[in-house]
């Protein structure tokens, strides 16, 4: 036998050998550790999510809460329909993605095929409505109009109808109570968003899937309160599906009902008698254009004077919140949208921006008096005012000869505020500012609070514009290249323009600052602003934040969550300029622009106050505004390309005055036809299960205002908008024409 000699591979076997085991028992070590980690330290917890595989949960939308007015009448509620949905999951399982289903669903339904298809695709930014903006989870709504028979036929005959389902459900309604649309306030409804869900998931107010979220208005302000909480039953099923038993159950709370300060009574007033203002001045022949009034948008509003709460507000065009119920149609949502819709989903009255006109005078002249003049000096109310060679005219080129500041108030007077905007210009250093110019007439309208928020709990407000030094510069520097660009020095009057303001735009100019003392030029406000500086004006200076929200109100009764007016600054005058504005102000309405539109008013037993204003727009007609209180109510009223403040807008604001008070044609009140005469305080009465009273309410209040305030005699109350109101004897009548025709010069 041949001895084979040892080499060393022996060794090295051995080594890796060693080396293998160590590796083995690392991996059983780490495998061991991991198990122990998984099924003992955090095993309770893997043992509870395991178990949440095995259960469903089933969920039961909450009620909204309603939409009340001032007295308790809804102004939007809910109602139980019969809801056709499609589970977008199930009908993505078919081969044809649904589309049999969904065609033979549209024959059942009276639909069109394509119109149930699109309403179950999903949007997204190059999807037109109608389509599905909620959750692809949830069932989506194909109509909430179904008829008891076509909702017997899906259900009878569910094999056929896979993934379809009718259900009756809670549905929101908003009942435009007498005719009181009030569709900007209240806004509307649409299905939450998975970013929405996402968003809110660590609050303390998360989303469902199933949940419809407010978008606009009070629905939107207020949504966490009117939104409730949904109930969710969880069941325990077994790996084919099948309950074995319910886990738990958290019953659904309803959301609790929103009280307001609006009176849906005055609202309908207001909402009529702006379109009917819109109408009239369309008949009205404009000589500065050669055609009529287009009056392609206004809005007004009703305003507690003391407290800020909104009575009513009316924005024109307007829509119906309905709409958007079950999901809207693609002509209703190119309706509201599109190029030629004029856009009645904003809410002009926070929204609308315009140049006050003359409106804006009494900020112009609290300026003044706070610059060091004197409230009763004399100044020159000329027909015109030159500066350079620039001529600024008076309206109409009237002039008064010298004047104190109220009587240019009451005539409106463009000439006495330009020389005063002028020579503060010049004090503060005119194309060569001062460091620290004073800048009067321009801090003064931001103590207004213009330029800024008025707080009104409606989303969305925009801020108006105090075009002052820091604005001009700011957007000298934004627009510099395109003005350089367009501008010609002698082009047309818009290059000419642009020529300018690329030269020296970031410069207070002269012009700018007489233009703007007259509420002219860069300056915009909105109605809702100017309500609140009247209002402030009638009651002593306090500049309220507007507030629709009057209390919010438990489902079940027992809280009740008052909304209290809050103020947000004061007005920067004495008790003394005030006093001698207010007076000015009855002027106006007794012997001033607004005079031929109060005559026969009961000034003595209802102070009347007003302000005409006339907006120039270039490339537009005139804005009409019209600036109002009494010690109860501010109202204040706009129309875009509607002519004079008095001539277009004066008749509507008189009428919901009347409304208000009771007051007839002839200046008689009568406090039976009055609809508030005095502002609305205490809550409405509140049932033991909850429920809240509601008063009946006309089927037409505005229509109902109008037979009232008609005389056996009189001519109907529309073809009183060009004459001043109808006294019943006939020599007061004539002696009141001849007052009207001699006051038609100011209508400023």
């Amino acid at each position: 036998m041949t001895n084979i000699p040892e080499t060393g591979r022996t060794p090295r076997v051995q080594i890796r050998l060693v080396v293998i085991q160590i590796l083995v028992l690392s991996l059983l070590g780490t495998l061991g550790g991991r198990l122990w980690y998984l099924q003992i330290r955090e095993g309770d917890e893997y043992a509870k999510e395991a178990s949440g595989n095995h259960v469903q949960q089933v969920v039961e939308p909450a009620v909204r809460g309603s939409i009340l007015d001032a007295r308790g009448v809804p102004l939007a509620d809910n109602e139980t329909r019969l809801v056709v949905s499609a589970s977008r999951t199930d009908l993505l399982k078919m081969e044809d993605d649904g589309k049999a289903v969904l065609t033979k669903l549209a024959g059942v339904l009276g639909m069109k095929p394509q119109e149930v298809m699109e309403k179950v695709r999903l949007c997204d930014s190059k999807t037109p409505q109608p389509c599905w903006n909620g959750s692809p989870y949830q069932p989506i709504p194909i109509t909430d109009e179904a008829t008891a028979k076509q909702a017997l036929q899906i259900r009878e005959r569910a094999e056929d109808f896979p993934g379809i389902t009718a259900e009756p459900e809670a549905v929101r309604r908003y009942a435009a109570p007498g005719k009181a649309n009030t569709a900007q306030v209240l806004g509307y409804l649409s299905p939450v968003t998975d970013d929405e869900i996402t968003k809110a998931q660590d609050t303390d107010s998360p989303y469902l899937r199933s949940d419809q979220v407010g978008r606009n208005g009070l629905e939107r302000e207020y949504d966490k309160e009117l939104r409730g909480k949904a109930g969710v039953t969880r069941y325990e099923v077994d790996n084919l599906g099948r309950v074995i038993g319910e886990a738990e159950a958290e019953p659904a709370e309803a959301g609790s009902s929103l009280v307001t300060s609006v009176d849906a009574r005055v609202q309908r007033v207001a909402e009529y008698e702006l379109n009917e203002a819109m109408k009239e001045a369309r008949k009205t022949f404009d000589k500065n254009t050669g055609e009529n009034y287009k009056a392609d948008s206004g809005a007004v509003v009703v305003m507690e004077a003391k407290t800020g709460r909104v009575v009513a507000m009316a924005s024109n065009p307007t829509y119906d919140p309905n709409a958007w119920v079950g999901g809207i149609s693609a002509k209703d949502y190119a309706k509201l949208t599109g190029k030629n819709s004029n856009y009645p989903l904003l809410n002009r009255a926070i929204q609308g921006q315009a140049a006050p006109g003359s409106i804006f005078k009494v900020v112009s002249t609290s300026a003044a008096v706070n610059a060091g003049y004197s409230f009763d000096g004399n100044y020159d109310c000329s027909s015109s005012y030159s500066i350079g060679g620039q001529v600024f005219k008076n309206f109409e080129s009237q002039g008064y000869g010298p004047i104190n500041l109220g009587r240019a108030l009451e005539v409106s007077c463009d000439t006495v505020f330009y020389r005063l905007a002028h020579q503060e210009w010049q004090r503060d250093g005119g194309n060569t500012p001062k460091k620290k110019a004073n800048d009067w007439f321009y801090k003064t309208a931001h103590l207004f609070g213009l330029g800024k928020e008025t707080g009104i709990d409606l989303p969305n407000e925009v801020t108006g514009r105090v075009p002052d030094r820091q604005w001009k510069q700011d957007y000298w520097k934004a627009n510099k290249d395109a003005w350089c660009k367009y501008g010609k020095k002698d082009g047309t009057y818009a290059e000419k323009i642009a020529y300018e303001n690329c030269l020296e735009g970031n410069k207070m100019r002269a012009g700018d600052s007489v233009n703007y003392s007259i509420g002219q030029g860069d300056t915009l406000v909105t109605p809702i602003q100017m309500a609140t500086i009247y209002g402030a004006i009638s009651n002593g200076g306090t500049l309220y934040d507007p507030t629709v929200g009057k209390a919010i109100i438990s489902a079940d009764g027992k809280t009740v969550q008052e909304i209290k007016p809050k103020a947000h600054g004061k007005l920067p005058d004495s008790k003394k300029t005030l006093a001698e504005i207010n007076d000015a102000l009855a002027g106006v309405a007794t012997r001033g622009t607004a005079a031929w539109r109060f005559g026969g008013w009961p000034q003595d037993e209802i102070p009347m106050h007003a302000k005409t204003g006339t907006a120039e727009v270039y490339g537009k007609q005139t804005t009409s505004w019209f600036a109002t209180y009494t010690k109860d109510y501010t109202v204040v009223m706009t129309i875009s390309q509607g002519g004079t403040g008095s001539g277009a807008s004066g008749p509507a604001v008189r009428k919901i005055y009347n409304a208000l008070y009771g007051v007839s044609e002839d200046g008689t009140i009568n406090p039976k036809n009055a609809l508030l005469p005095t502002p609305q305080k205490s809550l409405p009465k509140i049932k033991t299960d909850g429920s809240i009273t509601s008063p009946k309410i006309a089927k037409d209040p505005a229509k109902d205002q109008q037979a009232s305030q008609k005389g056996a005699d009189e001519p109907d109350v529309q073809q009183l908008a060009a004459t001043v109101a109808t006294p019943t004897t006939g020599n007061r009548n004539a002696r009141r024409r001849r007052r009207a025709r001699g006051s038609r010069r100011m209508l400023t």
